[in-house]
């Protein structure tokens, strides 16, 4: 094991050359830019060797990538739901591969990897993003430990980056939502009120059909992304309280749609199908967000409605158990996201929803679209 200094076209660099297992096989080499470096991988070369982890364990030769192609995603990846392997797939293309996958497995360290993690977030990618690719390559790495590839996983030990301070929810008022459907054409008020009044994530909105709207209740079947069908994100179906101005507000939409069947999507796409990506990118940018400009409110999404539904249940007094269920996820992630409203509705007296909207309602001050505008 030794470090030697390469001159190479008038720069230097400094390589380190060993052999992982006995007298006689093939002498390995890496190459560094700077000799701090080199010399730290000796190092840790040497305690490697002290501890008997190099050369023990023939699967440690693989690179990563070959591991991944040949192993991994022949034997778990393929347990996975189709959209969680897209996922994956799209981590470690992006973050993984071009950075760790030509290393040997025996290669990667706890240190090699928290570089990695700092690298990858000073070129600019998303916190989250880093930290899901680590969680990944953690998982394929156990995985290795496991099949006895490698003594052990270094991931594990690897000081996570924190998270990006979380955007705290700012749920739209009545009197807001009543704005922007006032500024709105007829379809579009509609399915602002159901992201509002129901807490409907737009994929579920968008895969609504009208024999999922029940008397007093919403069924929330399934979910679309990107012009496919598939179900929520639990994967079970829910029911969601119908509010009553909202049901009066499908039942105008409905009518002015001509009554259409059961089987028809409430809110079908510029085709008559359901919503592709584009056709909501398109929808954000030409409906609501000309909405959102003419009554001058600013740094709004259409998810922000899905709040607007959470704080007019906190309002009536509803419990963390009943909001969740209605939004269709953990308590723990209601609280988390929605405790500072909860805070701020402490010792407040109780509004109805329905109370709340129609006093909305009735005391909005503001001008729908013109004719022409409904048509154009």
């Amino acid at each position: 094991m030794s470090v030697h200094r390469i001159e190479r076209s008038g720069s230097v660099v400094w390589r380190v050359r060993w052999r992982e297992g006995g007298r006689g096989s093939r002498a390995r080499t890496r190459t560094f830019e700077r000799k701090a470096d080199a010399v730290a991988y000796e190092d840790e070369l040497r305690r490697r060797r002290r501890l008997g982890e190099l050369g023990l364990m023939p699967g440690s030769q693989e690179t990563l990538d070959e591991y991944v192609c040949q192993t991994w995603a022949q034997t778990h990846a393929v347990t996975l739901a189709p959209k969680t392997a897209k996922h994956y797939g799209g981590l470690y293309d992006l973050h993984i591969a071009p950075h760790l996958g030509s290393y040997k497995l025996a290669e990667l360290t706890a240190e090699m990897i928290s570089r990695w993690q700092a690298e990858r977030i000073a070129a600019g990618a998303g916190r989250e993003a880093v930290l899901q690719a680590l969680m990944l390559l953690g998982s394929i790495l156990q995985r290795a430990v496991e099949g006895e590839r490698i003594a052990r996983n270094p991931a594990r030990i690897v000081r996570k980056v924190k998270r990006a301070p979380r955007r705290e929810v700012r749920p739209l008022a009545p009197v807001t939502v009543e704005k922007l459907r006032a500024a709105s054409r007829e379809r579009d008020a509609a399915l602002i009120s159901v992201l509002a009044y129901a807490g409907l994530r737009p994929q579920e909105a968008l895969a609504l059909c009208w024999g999922h709207v029940r008397d007093r209740t919403l069924l929330v079947e399934r979910a679309v992304s990107l012009g496919e069908l598939k179900d929520t994100k639990t994967r079970a179906h829910r029911t969601v309280r119908l509010l009553t101005p909202l049901q009066e507000d499908l039942r105008a939409w409905r009518q002015h749609s001509g009554q259409p069947a059961d089987g028809a999507l409430v809110f079908p796409g510029p085709h008559g199908q359901l919503f592709t990506k584009t056709d909501w990118d398109n929808w954000r940018r030409r409906a609501f967000d000309r909405a959102r400009v003419a009554i001058a409110l600013y740094d709004a999404r259409p998810y922000d409605l899905r709040h607007s539904f959470a704080s007019l249940l906190l309002h009536e007094g509803r419990s963390v158990m009943y909001v969740a269920r209605q939004l269709g996820h953990a308590a723990g992630l209601t609280l988390s996201t929605y405790g500072h409203v909860i805070d701020e509705l402490d010792d407040s007296p109780q509004i109805p929803a329905e109370d709340a909207i129609r006093a909305a309602r009735s005391g909005s001050c503001v001008t729908g679209v013109s004719q022409e505008e409904q048509h154009a």
